[in-house]
């Protein structure tokens, strides 16, 4: 997963984490979300996403697979 990957990850599941504190989001909707939310960060925190081995998705560039 590349960096800007993640970046957008984490700000998708920051935006989300502040509409459901705010409760702008809520029901069934708020619990998604909610696990939408978890799944970004916790991806973004080992930089890899399960679900890219299958659709053979990489967003790393060169430089940055070469050092992994």
């Amino acid at each position: 997963m590349g960096t800007m990957d993640r970046l957008i990850r984490i700000l998708i599941a920051l935006v989300i984490v502040i509409l459901l504190l705010t409760r702008v989001l809520t029901g069934v909707l708020a619990i998604i979300l909610g696990i939408v939310a978890l799944i970004f960060l916790v991806t973004s925190f080992f930089s890899f996403c399960p679900l890219y081995i299958p659709l053979k998705i990489s967003t790393l560039k060169k430089e940055e697979s070469q050092k992994s």
